[in-house]
């Protein structure tokens, strides 16, 4: 199973530690777990309010900062070119970091001109403050324009095993630019799936385990599960380990792939056919 997904130079830790919806003590907590795992690369946001939580978590920790590949995403509601200075600066300050790996757009907004956002992102690249930029939640069409305009490392999306992206994974395959899974467990919605169990079984794994197998086991794919559960966690990293047959993998893709946990309406983003 690989462990890494690369694009634009960058290497990305195929398995990451998603942080929304964890705040104060337990996202601090859920990062030195995770770290305390394997776990080297972790997500947060502006819009999370954890950031400061998660930048305490690494520098306390035993591995060093060079060796966590860490993203943060600017809010849309700061998507002009001083938003996006200023927000990432704050951002910095919050996490005692003067730089992040990956810097997200997170969410368009028809508000903003993306050109704009885009060439600021840059900006703030070019100043040493983020490693690598991407954008977060792009569609198809989307993405392509921004990958022409940017040197786009990967588009964070919702993506598991009950939602497709074929058409986000065909434009970011031929651009380079990797596709980072949020919400790669269904947001809980795996358990009554039996094709799943049936090929845990087989693996000694969890239906869980066995998603997040499918998921990073693709090329240029890379999942970011966040749990609360010291155990889950430890479980979620343990999918590294599982390589999953032809047989096995051509079984999870024939599931339904329609199944969203995340509305791209409610931001007024239409979004691909699935």
């Amino acid at each position: 199973m690989k462990h890494v997904t690369t694009a634009t130079g960058a290497a990305i830790p195929a398995l990451g530690y998603g942080t929304w919806r964890l705040s104060g003590p337990e996202a601090y907590r859920g990062v030195r777990e995770a770290l305390d795992v394997g776990y080297r690369h972790i997500d947060t946001a502006q819009l999370y309010g954890n950031e400061t939580e998660c930048g305490q978590a690494i520098a306390q920790s035993d591995v060093p900062r060079d060796q966590v590949f860490l993203t943060t995403k600017v809010w849309r509601d700061h998507l002009d070119r001083d938003g996006i200075l200023r927000t990432t600066d704050e951002s910095l300050a919050r996490i005692g970091s003067d730089y992040v790996d990956l810097l997200l757009l997170h969410w368009p907004n028809a508000r903003f001109p993306m050109e704009a956002a885009l060439d600021a992102l840059v900006e703030v690249q070019q100043a040493g403050k983020a490693r690598y930029i991407g954008v977060s939640n792009y569609p198809s069409a989307m993405l392509a324009a921004a990958a022409a305009r940017a040197p786009i490392t990967t588009n964070q999306v919702e993506y598991h095993c009950l939602l497709g992206q074929q058409a986000v994974l065909e434009v970011a395959a031929e651009h380079g630019i990797a596709v980072t899974a949020y919400c790669p467990l269904a947001q809980g919605r795996l358990a009554d799936q039996s094709v799943l169990a049936e090929i845990g079984e087989a693996h000694g794994a969890t239906p869980a385990q066995i998603a997040l197998a499918w998921l990073v086991g693709q090329e240029g794919v890379a999942a970011i599960p966040k749990s609360r559960n010291a155990e889950r966690i430890a479980e979620n990293f343990a999918a590294l380990d599982i390589a999953l047959s032809a047989d096995e993998r051509a079984r999870i893709d024939a599931l339904p792939k329609n199944q969203r946990t995340v509305d791209p309406a409610a931001f007024a983003i239409p979004w691909d056919p699935s």
